[in-house]
């Protein structure tokens, strides 16, 4: 059951309201390797660096390997750089950007092969072309479920405590 106060800001609202403000937006896998994910202090993570087709069960392992490599490289930069007590905030911002630069340059590949791998696993198993599916069927199967479970192991690297 819905609150009458929930249903009343529903039924009140114009429907142009719901519209979307950006159109939504394919991204091709191979745009990762062209454009840059970070600019200045800010980069990307997660879904919006590496949206994928549920094909690989990969989705939320890799916005877990985000973390713990981002982690590991603003980590790494600004505990380097700790003991200078009178570090200028510029100077902390220029770490900042080196941390998520080395972030970007670490989950570019890994982000492009499991997208990829999303996309040419989902072709084929979405496929209607008859050879395309006799040869899934009769010969790919065991190849593809080998090269999936392959996508799962990935090491992030250690987390200091230094």
């Amino acid at each position: 059951m819905i609150p009458d106060q929930v249903r009343g800001v529903f039924e009140s609202t114009e429907l142009e309201a719901f519209k979307l403000i950006s159109p939504l937006r394919y991204r091709k896998p191979w745009e990762l390797l062209w454009k840059s994910i970070s600019k200045g202090n800010v980069c990307v993570a997660g879904d919006a660096l590496h949206p994928m087709t549920p094909d690989l069960g990969q989705g939320g392992c890799s916005a877990l390997e985000d973390g713990v490599v981002l982690a590991r490289c603003l980590g790494e930069v600004l505990l380097r750089n700790s003991s200078k007590k009178s570090e200028k905030l510029e100077e902390e911002y220029k770490n900042i950007e080196m941390g998520l630069k080395k972030y970007a340059s670490e989950r570019k590949w890994r982000s492009f092969d499991l997208v990829a791998t999303a996309y040419v696993i989902g072709f084929i198993q979405q496929s209607h072309n008859k050879v395309l599916s006799f040869l899934r069927d009769k010969f790919l199967a065991s190849f593809l479920a080998t090269w999936v479970f392959k996508k799962a192991d990935f090491d992030c690297g250690k987390l200091t405590n230094n």
